[in-house]
């Protein structure tokens, strides 16, 4: 353990001090007791991949199974299996493919992830939010908030990066690696994974030329020090000194805004960025990319913008003051009702009290995002919508009707059903969001 600490604090302090410092020995870190020590982090309940031994199975022989996975690691033996792809629905009716990879594989690759992250936490940018330690989407939302309100910008550049995941170039990515990285053992491995076979719900076989699987445990901080180099460093050193007045970048992964001071900037930008984006083998999605005009000075024009949930838009307080506002972005309001009607119609076979107690669940999460100050209304609107599908699937449990709704709400308030609530309150909206 003390071992394992030490060494990626030191990788870490190097990382920090040395910004040109390539890595070498990466792959011995990978011993016995680096790997049991990351086991903790992986999710015990994922799906299985092509060997279809599931993290309890393998967990029953753990030491035994990670020694024999270490020695073919360093007999060389070692090879990457196949990924199994699943695809789950995306709010647009369309469909995301996943890919798990065999138990193997994941073991090593919450080692690799434990080394790239005390390598590239040091390196990555303030304005990169996504899969990473003790940063999430909460964080983005305040901080753009904060921006925002504070800065004085009156143009937004919203951007898509069309199928990242599926398109990030292999040779481009293991080059920007190899900036960080001296260690052909260790590039080797994540080599492996990328051009690892995928195994489609059809029995295909896909050998990918680009793209890394969502769903790999490595894939999250690869995607990142894509970007990190395609995106944040050309915008932190390129962009932003060529601009006249103030930019700024806010990204969660392959989502990002740029806020930009003045229009001749903001358009500049988003001229460059195609041309940008496509050395690198990335194209942007054209009918989800565009420019805006956001200031608090625009009159009775009203736009806004939305990201990662949130839907942004200046408007005025109570005190009659221009402020900016944010509220449950319209689709992902839409998507979350369907979403939980369709877990009603699931469910609807427990027990009602159970019901009653993972919908609370479900409810306090929804409420612990999205509860901001100023999103009152979508809370509520989402709590009715809620209350709507949980009486009519409890009323489809038989034949039989089981409650009107004066019952109902007696048993809403004897079961505690979770109220909308605001998380953040105004006045921490003022000091830190």
């Amino acid at each position: 353990m003390v071992i394992r600490q030490t060494s990626l604090r030191g990788i870490a302090n190097k990382a920090a001090v040395q910004k040109t410092y390539r890595f070498r020995s990466l792959a011995r870190l990978l011993t016995v007791d680096f790997l049991l020590f990351n086991w903790g982090s992986i999710n015990k309940k994922a799906a299985s991949g092509i060997d279809n031994v599931s993290a309890r199975e393998y967990e029953e022989n753990l030491q035994e199974n990670i020694e024999n996975l270490v020695d073919c690691l360093k007999g060389n033996r070692y090879k990457a299996k196949l990924v199994q792809r699943h695809y789950i629905p995306k709010a647009n009716g369309k469909m995301r493919p996943l890919g798990i990879p065999a138990i193997d594989d994941k073991v090593l690759q919450t080692g690799v992830k434990a080394i790239l992250e005390a390598i590239y936490e040091q390196d990555f940018l303030p304005c990169s939010y996504g899969y990473r330690p003790h940063r999430g989407a909460k964080d983005a939302i305040k901080d753009l908030y904060q921006e925002l309100s504070r800065g004085k910008y009156n143009y937004i550049v919203e951007a898509d990066i069309k199928g990242y995941f599926d398109n990030i170039d292999h040779t481009h990515l293991l080059n920007m690696l190899a900036l960080r990285i001296d260690d052909k053992r260790f590039l080797g491995l994540i080599r492996k994974w990328l051009k690892a076979g995928i195994l489609d719900i059809d029995g295909q076989i896909i050998h990918p030329e680009t793209g890394t699987p969502q769903g790999g445990i490595v894939s999250p901080v690869l995607a990142n020090v894509y970007l990190h180099y395609a995106l944040d460093l050309w915008f932190e050193s390129v962009v932003k000194p060529h601009c006249r007045g103030a930019a700024y970048l806010c990204r969660y992964a392959d989502d990002f805004i740029c806020a930009f001071q003045f229009e001749s900037d903001a358009k500049t930008f988003y001229r460059e960025l195609g041309q940008r984006l496509g050395q690198l083998n990335l194209q942007l999605a054209e009918d989800k990319t565009r420019t805006i005009k956001f200031s608090r000075f625009q009159g009775k024009e009203k736009t806004y913008f939305e990201f990662l949930g949130f839907e942004f838009r200046w408007g005025k307080s109570r005190a009659g003051k221009t402020t900016l506002k944010t509220r449950t972005g319209k689709k992902k309001l839409r998507s979350s009702i369907k979403d939980f009607a369709k877990w009603c119609k699931e469910n609807r076979h427990k027990k009602v009290s159970i019901i009653f107690k993972e919908v609370n669940s479900k409810l306090r999460g929804y409420y612990n995002y999205y509860g901001v100050s100023g999103n009152s209304e979508s809370l509520n609107t989402y709590f009715y919508y809620a209350k709507c599908n949980l009486f009519k699937w409890l009323n489809r449990r038989s034949q039989r009707r089981s409650y009107n709704w004066q019952g109902f709400n007696e048993l809403i308030k004897y079961l505690r059903l979770e109220k909308p609530r605001i998380i953040v309150k105004p006045t921490q909206l003022v000091l830190c969001f």
